[in-house]
């Protein structure tokens, strides 16, 4: 199961559509059913499932408002969750989103509303951490492998790769040479931490520099909304998302 936002759900795609490539004579169903995705091929046995879930934290509904839980997951999800595999989880495309984006109303704590916005570094670490001690308390290692795809870049701002007169990843047909980006994304250093900290085993899918190289691996004006919304977030396929399940794949066969 990944779990995450549609960064996610361009990996999922990407692992369904190679799977069918492996298997193309092979039967399969592919269902949606609110916000959860299932890929199934029945002859295996096997079930490819895509939750969304932005934030692994909650967002409640209130007459307040949308209240962004930062200490809290709900029994649903934490009921999805249980019983799986393999869970790949993602969460950091949303936390930056401002105005008509921005998912919430009013950020809570420990029961008590902290106010309408804080650093949201520091708000993702939190939520994080929340995430992490689930996975402590409630994971078997033995039973459920668990990954965290680490923090999917963007190519919206071309002075990050030293090229400002580029403006963003439109009409980008070549990746950089590599092998490092000219800075380390400060998302993946809250990762990085997080996962350190952990007693129970979560693997990184450590995705961020790979994808960095590749400013022109987005579907740019391509994607939805065309020229008005130019899309240098999520990545085409077949694409970059293809090489995450390659690390996948080597992180699965050599466990």
């Amino acid at each position: 199961m990944f779990i995450g936002d549609s960064l996610s759900l361009n990996q999922w795609q990407s692992l369904a559509c190679l799977l069918h490539t492996a298997v193309p004579t092979a039967k399969y169903t592919s269902v949606r059913s609110g916000e959860l995705s299932t890929f199934t091929f029945p002859e295996y046995n096997v079930k490819v499932l895509f939750s969304r879930n932005p934030f692994l934290v909650d967002i409640v509904s209130t007459s307040s408002g949308r209240v962004l839980k930062l200490d809290s997951i709900s029994l649903e999800n934490q009921k999805l969750w249980t019983g799986v595999d393999i869970m790949i989880f993602n969460t950091w495309h949303w936390w930056l989103h401002t105005g008509r984006k921005q998912a919430w109303d009013l950020i809570e704590e420990g029961g008590k509303i902290i106010g309408k916005d804080m650093d949201r570094l520091v708000a993702y670490e939190k939520a994080l951490n929340t995430w992490a001690t689930w996975v402590d308390s409630q994971v078997d290692p033995a039973r459920t492998k668990v990954f965290f795809q680490g923090v999917s870049p963007d190519h919206s701002n071309s002075s990050d790769w030293g090229d400002p007169k580029a403006g963003s990843c439109n009409g980008q047909t070549e990746p950089l040479p590599g092998p490092s980006y000219p800075h380390v994304h400060p998302a993946e250093k809250v990762v990085e931490k997080v996962l350190r900290a952990m007693p129970k085993p979560v693997q990184l899918l450590d995705v961020t520099n790979l994808s960095q190289l590749r400013k022109d691996g987005h579907p740019s004006f391509y994607g939805l909304g065309g020229h008005r919304a130019s899309d240098c977030s999520h990545w085409c396929l077949a694409g970059v998302p293809d090489t995450w399940n390659i690390l996948l794949y080597a992180a699965l066969a050599g466990s």
